[in-house]
């Protein structure tokens, strides 16, 4: 089921070269979300929240994210790096 339209067969090259792009983008995201989380230690989390946060910025402007999803990841990252705070405070 190939195009035959000239205009159609480069709507799959292209399309096919976003979807890598995006893919990776996508991937990165992932993996600097889970970098924070996994961070046992205040100063490595907020290191990688600082790039995280960025990186969830950087995916909205380019479309990898819709802006209510990357509010809601951001926000899911405050809470985490605040609770190295109550932890510290508590001790």
């Amino acid at each position: 089921t190939m195009a035959n339209h000239k205009s159609a067969k480069k709507r799959i090259k292209t399309s096919e070269k976003r979807r890598v792009i995006n893919k990776s983008g996508e991937s990165k995201l992932k993996t600097v979300v889970k970098k924070v989380m996994a961070a046992t230690e205040k100063a490595e989390a907020e290191k990688s929240y600082k790039e995280a946060i960025a990186l969830l910025d950087r995916g909205v402007n380019k479309g990898l994210l819709h802006i209510n999803t990357a509010s809601r990841k951001k926000a899911a990252l405050t809470k985490y790096i605040n609770s190295f705070t109550a932890e510290t405070a508590a001790e």
